[in-house]
């Protein structure tokens, strides 16, 4: 007990342990609807995206880098929905050339005018110790906004997840729904990326959400499960890093990868099938909005 209480008794780690296990449920409710939409690399490309935003306020005004990389990763995603609703470009496509054509950007910029800064290195890599009480404020605030669109949309959200056809015609605004969806995401990646990095936090999109598909057919549960799990993941990860003397976005992504393999173990190719095939059950989901 005491080996377990001795972190605790550090003021950054307790910070550092609240804001993992928020980071870390944030992630996972944001990502069911980015997997069940089959958008999986979106969380990788808009990571890489908001570098370009990180790299430009840096050169022109470096203390308001939060809000040009928001703004740049919000530009970005809206993009990626325009671009694939109005051609006949795919949606892995256009998020392939949006986001690596503004993380070059953001390499040329540093490349030319130089200088990269504490904030290029804590969104590349992470730092969840060095974290400000203004971040985590922001982080919170982050999380009490999606969740809010998430609960106040669940039916729209659910509908057109599946059927976004038919939820058009039913009178759902698609389009705004997406804007609304790809805004929260975007705000949801940057208020994490301190926490985990740029390279980490596609995978806590991601995780979370494959394990609560692996274990349930059910939407409502499975938001409820991937929350848990990215929660429970971001803290048992923050405690292991500090005994493993390893990075906390690392072992946190670790973690989930850990139970990522135990829920594959435990349910077979029963479970694989089920996070392979998405839409497999979709009439059994769509039922909840009639619920």
């Amino acid at each position: 007990m005491d080996t377990l209480l001795e972190p605790l008794a550090y003021a950054f780690f307790q910070k550092g342990l609240l804001v993992a296990t928020i980071s870390g449920a944030l992630l996972g409710l944001i990502g069911v609807y980015i997997v069940l939409r089959g958008m999986s690399y979106i969380g990788h490309g808009l990571s890489h995206a908001i570098f370009g935003g990180f790299a430009a306020m840096q050169l022109f005004a470096a203390q308001f880098y939060a809000l040009g990389a928001g703004l740049w990763g919000i530009g970005s995603a809206l993009a990626i929905s325009f671009v694939t609703k109005r051609s006949r470009v795919g949606a892995d496509a256009a998020i392939g050339v949006i986001t690596i054509a503004s993380f070059a950007l953001g390499v040329a910029l540093f490349a030319r005018f130089g200088s990269s800064g504490p904030a290029f290195e804590n969104a590349l890599f992470g730092s969840i110790l060095g974290i400000s009480t203004g971040q985590i404020l922001g982080l919170v605030a982050v999380s009490v906004l999606t969740s809010a669109f998430v609960f106040l949309r669940y039916r729209a959200l659910l509908f057109s997840t599946f059927d976004p056809e038919v939820a058009a015609v039913s009178g759902v605004n698609v389009n705004r729904l997406e804007a609304g969806l790809m805004v929260v995401l975007s705000l949801a990646i940057l208020a994490t990326l301190t926490v985990i990095g740029v390279t980490l936090v596609a995978a806590m999109l991601v995780i979370p959400a494959v394990i609560a598909r692996m274990l349930t057919d059910s939407f409502g549960r499975m938001l409820g499960y991937s929350t848990a799990i990215g929660a429970a993941s971001g803290l048992v990860g923050m405690y292991l890093s500090y005994y493993a003397g390893v990075p906390s976005g690392t072992m946190i992504v670790l973690v989930g990868a850990a139970v990522f393999l135990l829920v594959l173990i435990v349910t077979g190719g029963r479970g694989l099938r089920r996070s392979a095939g998405l839409d497999s059950h979709s009439e059994d989901l769509l039922a909840e909005r009639a619920a």
